[in-house]
């Protein structure tokens, strides 16, 4: 689409039942609703970006990663999903990501945080405002 620099994305989806969506990627096929809901699906995915760029920044770093665990939370009013009138806006309200990470000798985990902070695709996408277009086609 363009800006070679960009991989680009396309993802197709089909109404399997009022609560499970058929989601097709160029590498698979998952539902959401089987095993879990749309706002878990995207809550994982935050989990899964940080580890993949967690581990990718530990390499530039030189930091030998044991283990990485990794819990995240947030709160969502479903009162506007639901057509009811609220002061929330329909999404999170707020996400808490919390990391427990072991090295092999000493390493600087702050440095590590903030550039995993600043370099994870998926993360960026809830901290920062990305645009969104929907239309009927």
């Amino acid at each position: 689409m363009g800006d070679s620099r960009l991989t680009h994305y396309e993802v197709s989806a089909s109404r399997v039942s009022p609560q499970r969506t058929q989601v097709t990627t160029e590498d698979g096929e998952f539902v959401v609703g089987h095993d879990v809901n749309p706002v878990e699906y995207l809550l994982g995915s935050v989990l899964a970006c940080l580890n993949s760029t967690g581990t990718m920044v530990a390499r530039d770093m030189d930091i030998d990663i044991e283990s990485l665990e990794a819990t995240i939370e947030g709160d969502v009013n479903y009162a506007t999903y639901l057509g009811k009138e609220t002061e929330d806006r329909p999404g999170l309200q707020g996400v808490d990501v919390t990391l427990s990470v072991e090295t092999a000798g000493d390493a600087d985990l702050d440095a590590w945080l903030s550039a995993v902070e600043e370099r994870c695709p998926v993360s960026d996408n809830i901290t920062g405002e990305t645009g969104l277009s929907v239309t009927l086609d």
